[in-house]
């Protein structure tokens, strides 16, 4: 793996996760979830996807 992969794997990654944390976060929400959704959607909205801003 060359250095260019490896910076462009980091900001995917957590990309990635910040999107999987709002989709299983809008999911549990739809199924009626009150605890687990609003947990993965502040953590998508105010950790993850700052942080995949700032390390893009």
């Amino acid at each position: 793996m060359t250095s260019i992969d490896k910076t462009r794997s980091k900001p995917l990654l957590f990309w990635g996760l910040a999107a999987a944390a709002l989709l299983l976060g809008y999911a549990d929400l739809a199924r009626g979830g009150e605890t687990i959704a609003p947990i993965l959607l502040v953590l998508g909205y105010v950790v993850l996807v700052p942080l995949a801003i700032l390390k893009g």
